[in-house]
């Protein structure tokens, strides 16, 4: 062998597509895909209950809902009411939690609407509630045409298959690691390490890419971490430098 070959893994890298990482891990909300305009949900969950809001009620109503934390993802309570300091604590963990948080402290908004703080939950379970980056889908599929494998990990308390589903991306995806369904939360290690033993990689091998810093948690059990700024729906939000971080010619 010549003294100058490169070592074995390097050797592998260039094989395989010129592959610096095995592996990416997304995570879903704020990365993947955001909820739609405040005011575009409440006003389709009060269409839902039979109640057509102009444009001036639906905004102050989504203000309040969104100040009282009634709308996943969209900003945390000031205040949870004590009747609801342990489903808050526990709403990624368990389904029947998520939602008694997020629809009781919609319910704490006073409004003449039956049923709109259930409708406006409902709105989050289905695409009509989210809107993917427009990078997301370009992304994924680069990576895995690059032969890296496509994780999705996301603290969250109900199942996002049927989103990734009517967005073509469930095929691209290698595994999906659910904070509710494996019983920890970013950015505790055994959530990141679950996600990588599920893909059969090596976490220094492995690149997390989300919004927040628990996202980045997954460098304490050696991946790489990408945390992408925040974007309005339907605009890029950086997930493209995933794939010159994952296969860009190695230099040599």
């Amino acid at each position: 062998m010549s003294d100058t070959a490169p070592p074995p893994a390097a050797r592998e890298d260039r094989i395989d597509g010129q592959r610096r990482l095995d592996a990416v891990l997304f995570d879903f909300h704020g990365t993947l895909a955001m909820t739609v305009d405040p005011v575009a949900w409440v006003t389709a969950a009060a269409a839902a209950c039979g109640t057509a809001l102009d444009r001036g009620r639906a905004t102050v109503l989504a203000d309040r809902i969104a100040t009282a934390g009634g709308l996943p993802g969209v900003a945390k309570p000031g205040r949870v009411p004590p009747q609801l300091a342990e489903a808050w604590a526990d709403r990624d963990l368990y389904e029947h939690a998520h939602r008694e948080a997020f629809t009781g402290l919609a319910a704490t908004v006073v409004t003449d609407i039956p049923g709109l703080a259930e409708a406006v939950y409902e709105r989050i379970l289905g695409p009509e509630g989210w809107q993917p980056y427009p990078d997301a889908r370009p992304t994924m599929a680069a990576l895995r045409a690059a032969g890296v494998k496509v994780g999705v990990v996301s603290n969250i308390g109900f199942d996002i298959r049927p989103l990734l589903d009517a967005w073509e991306l469930t095929g691209l995806c290698d595994a999906i690691v659910l904070s509710y369904e494996v019983g920890c939360i970013k950015p505790d290690q055994k959530i990141f390490l679950r996600a990588c033993g599920m893909l059969a990689v090596d976490p220094e091998r492995t690149l997390m890419i989300g919004d927040t810093p628990a996202d980045a948690g997954a460098v304490a059990i050696g991946c790489s971490a990408l945390i992408v700024p925040a974007a309005s729906p339907g605009r890029p939000n950086g997930l493209h430098r995933a794939l010159s971080l994952a296969v860009a010619p190695l230099p040599g």
